[in-house]
């Protein structure tokens, strides 16, 4: 298959060498211990500082061109590696031992990043003879049962602040459910009990939110959306193509495709400012914006083109399309847009 690059022609080296392993890889999406042995492969090779926004983006996009449920593990399992490595980058420099050695993160360390809260339950952290214990519960909490390891926020005085914990350790209890999905079926996110469980302090208290990668991080769940979105083009093409195809049916396609360019333009460029360091959540929300309603108009045009047929007997169609609808309703997209008229209304023009 052909890389969903940002970049029309020239997909980097890096997102091609993962979608070629991927390609490699039996049950790729579907088995997910085999999936995720192989995000720890890409994490090894496309962690920001090692290459740029636009390559870690172009990884995501393709590898949900591929498949959408691949993508959906991978994104938080780099997401965790990018903040690790700013939070060392900010550390001092005086070379010690690495205190995450202590909850056994290693080269093998499969990651999430737990930062949902929830009405009714919370996750508190608390400091005792110079460790930190973790205490209550955790939602939302995508393939703990299936992770070694998570970044997850808790509360201390003064804030919320974000600890690194080992999920197979004593004092964590991921739950199975309830989990009815049809999309992302295999990307149980679930409730996680602590029970005073070893944890590591990344950052410090309120760090997780005003570290200058949190806008840039949720762009990359927005680059995911694209290349998943991207995969429908094929088919709607097919259509359009066939003989007998009427006007109606290029017409689908070509809004798709005006949807999907401005989408890129928009993920390229934000890449250009991210790299620069100069993501805002203003940039972050409008690119999520952008996105997320072209892949929800990408869907609508293939349902109306394409018909039930590929939704009742075509198992890849019809599994892309449940795993995009699913992954887009994870997204609150009227709170981007809320945040988008609050700062527009509160900054003088």
């Amino acid at each position: 298959m052909t890389p969903a690059s940002l970049h029309p022609g020239s997909a980097s080296s890096v997102a091609r060498a993962a979608d070629d392993a991927a390609s490699g890889v039996p049950g790729f999406g579907v088995d997910v211990a085999a999936t995720l042995a192989w995000c720890r492969e890409v994490g090894a090779t496309a962690v920001l500082g090692e290459v740029s926004h636009d390559v870690q983006w172009e990884v995501l996009a393709t590898t949900a061109a591929r498949d959408v449920t691949a993508a959906r593990m991978l994104e938080p399992h780099l997401d965790a590696l990018n903040i690790l490595a700013e939070a060392e980058a900010e550390a001092e420099t005086e070379p010690r031992p690495s205190p995450l050695d202590r909850i056994g993160v290693s080269a093998e360390s499969t990651w999430g990043v737990f930062a949902a809260e929830g009405a009714g339950v919370r996750v508190d952290a608390r400091e005792v003879d110079g460790e930190w214990m973790l205490s209550g519960t955790k939602p939302w909490c995508s393939l703990a049962a299936n992770l070694t390891h998570a970044l997850v926020t808790a509360h201390v005085e003064g804030g919320r602040r974000l600890f690194a914990v080992a999920l197979r350790s004593p004092g964590v209890k991921p739950h199975d459910g309830p989990w009815h999905a049809r999309g992302l079926a295999d990307v149980v996110s679930a409730p996680v009990d602590f029970d005073d469980a070893s944890a590591v302090p990344v950052g410090a208290t309120g760090w997780y939110l005003r570290r200058p990668g949190f806008a840039a991080g949720g762009i990359g769940v927005a680059a995911c959306w694209w290349g998943a979105a991207t995969g429908l083009m094929p088919a709607l093409t097919r259509a359009a193509a066939r003989d007998g195809a009427d006007q109606l049916s290029r017409m689908h396609l070509g809004r798709a495709d005006a949807a999907l360019w401005a989408a890129r333009a928009a993920l390229s460029e934000a890449a250009a400012t991210a790299t620069a360091g100069q993501t805002t959540g203003l940039l972050a929300a409008r690119v999520r914006t952008i996105v997320a309603d072209a892949a929800e108009l990408v869907l609508r045009e293939a349902d109306h083109a394409l018909g039930p047929l590929p939704l009742v007997a075509d198992d890849a169609h019809a599994r892309r399309v449940a795993d995009l609808h699913l992954y887009l309703r994870q997204h609150h997209g009227e709170r981007d847009s809320a945040r988008i008229g609050r700062e527009l209304s509160e900054t003088p023009t």
